[in-house]
């Protein structure tokens, strides 16, 4: 028990960070999208411009943060020399792709239809690049169990961008709105750069992320080609599994706009301005809702950075397998609670997105979250190909994925808009997880209580079901509220009673508090 106590403490400090930042970072949303601030056009254009940004920061580092994990557990290798070989690497392939991005920032402009925002384009580069920078040096402080430092450099990364936010469009632009102009406003704000300053706010953020870093920052010694390739043979599956993830996550916000202009113009008959406007707007509605699901994915990215460097250094232990599948017994109950926590509750999760113009895309919430609980199980149950050494399965399971998420994406998009995108979701997440279960079982087996899981799930989704469901024209219920409500608490003893392990913890503590 004490190393699942472990796990649960490394989770809950990377949680201030990740979880307690990136929710202070969604709570833009509701600003962004609440009245006199972005249309649901130019929310869509934040909302796809950061669905690519997910896919070039995977591109950048392909892999190296997990080979960096990997090789150094092993004791043969100088460390030293697996950090500074992956930092050396990422920041050579990040610079070439700034110099890029400059050089080709009109045409790409051209092609995402932002001709005249070309500056986005180099932005968003330097963002990316930054980014995929900072992972490396992120990563020595997670291997290094500095998870305190990592959370004190991402909350202030977190809070420049905030405050950056609410000084432009808070400060200046309200002020600039009503006439109230002074120096710094007309220096610092320009109406014409709009959705502009979000990226700024993003850019300075980044910038300040990787200056914090700079102790870390190590480029010793010189590059050794020999164990460059050992890593990056390692890696390079990574990247796959990497980018047919972001496939899977992200490129239904990367393509939406695109199918449903072409689908305007040939069924309404349409303009391609029109069009493409109309399908901005609805993309924004898609984004703004996305945003809500992505509460569990916050759980899971804080969960994530505890558990991978947590797994690797457990595999030595005489019991490591037991451990893993205890582990994913607790994290199936915490998932399955957030996902009733927030399903239950639309009427009142549904002023995240304060402008009612957004509320008509809540009906994607419960499957975009299911989406995320059965993404967080394959993140669990999928670290046997990590332990094997065996990432071209995950790089194949990954594709499998991918060619599920494009295959219902390209062809139901047309017809269901954006409910198409979040079933395609949910689909790719499921397949991967019962395809690497039957696979990692033949290959590194580890003993997972099915029963107990199964129960789980399964509860869940039939108290989904009997829940009264949200309606967006009425006003707040409290039959509502409390019924559903009821229903979690039903969830909560049922899981207590099948579990007599977190029995004993909750009684633990409340003998403690009396």
């Amino acid at each position: 028990m004490s190393v699942l106590k472990k796990l649960a403490g490394q989770t809950a400090i990377y949680g201030v960070s990740s979880i307690v930042g990136r929710f202070l970072n969604f709570l833009l949303t509701p600003f962004y999208t609440s009245k006199g601030m972005f249309s649901e056009e130019q929310f869509g254009i934040i909302t796809e411009m950061y669905a690519y940004v997910a896919f070039l920061v995977v591109f950048l580092t392909y892999g190296m943060e997990t080979a960096f994990f990997r090789y150094s557990t092993k004791t043969e290798i100088d460390h030293k020399k697996v950090y500074s070989n992956a930092l050396y690497s990422v920041t050579t392939t990040s610079i070439l792709f700034v110099v890029l991005a400059i050089f080709f920032a009109q045409p790409i402009a051209n092609w995402l239809v932002y001709p005249e925002h070309s500056e986005y384009v180099i932005w968003f580069a330097f963002i990316v690049a930054l980014d995929a920078l900072s992972s490396i040096p992120l990563a020595k402080l997670r291997k290094e169990n500095k998870a305190k430092n990592f959370a004190f450099i991402n909350i202030v990364n977190v809070a420049v961008n905030i405050g950056l936010n609410l000084y432009f469009l808070l400060y200046c632009k309200s002020n600039y709105d009503a006439g109230n102009t002074n120096w710094l406003i007309n220096l610092t704000y320009s109406p014409e750069v709009g959705v502009g300053y979000v990226f700024i706010s993003n850019l300075i953020a980044s910038i300040t992320k990787f200056v914090l870093l700079g102790a870390q920052l190590q480029y010793s010694g010189k590059f050794d080609w020999q164990l460059f390739k050992g890593m990056f043979s390692y890696a390079f599956p990574m990247l796959f599994v990497g980018l047919a993830g972001i496939i899977n996550e992200m490129l239904d916000r990367t393509i939406l706009k695109e199918i449903l202009t072409e689908t305007y113009i040939a069924k309404e008959g349409l303009t391609h301005q029109m069009a493409n406007s109309k399908a901005l707007a609805e993309l924004g509605v898609y984004g703004g809702n996305y945003k809500i699901a992505m509460i569990v994915s916050m759980f899971l990215q804080a969960y994530r950075y505890a558990a991978e460097p947590f797994f690797f250094n457990q595999e030595k232990e005489k019991d490591a397998r037991k451990t893993y599948a205890k582990v994913m017994n607790y994290f199936v109950v915490i998932v399955s609670l957030m996902f009733l926590a927030i399903a239950m509750n639309l009427q009142i999760v549904k002023y995240f997105t304060p402008n009612p113009a957004f509320w008509e895309g809540l009906k994607v919430v419960p499957i975009l979250l299911g989406a995320n609980v059965l993404f967080g199980i394959y993140l669990n149950q999928s670290i046997w190909y990590k332990l094997a050494s065996k990432t071209s399965y995950g790089a194949m399971i990954s594709i499998i994925g991918a060619v599920v998420t494009v295959v219902i994406n390209y062809s139901l998009i047309p017809t269901y808009g954006y409910m198409a995108s979040a079933w395609a979701t949910f689909a790719c997440f499921a397949v991967m997880l019962i395809i690497s279960y039957i696979v990692g079982q033949k290959i590194y087996p580890i003993p997972y209580n099915l029963k107990k899981v199964g129960f789980i799930v399964i509860l869940t989704l039939v108290l989904f079901l009997i829940k009264i469901p949200v309606d967006i024209t009425r006003d707040f219920s409290w039959l509502e509220f409390f019924y559903n409500n009821f229903l979690i608490g039903v969830f909560i003893l049922a899981v207590l009673f099948i579990d007599k392990s977190m029995m004993r913890i909750v009684m633990s503590k409340v003998r403690k508090e009396v």
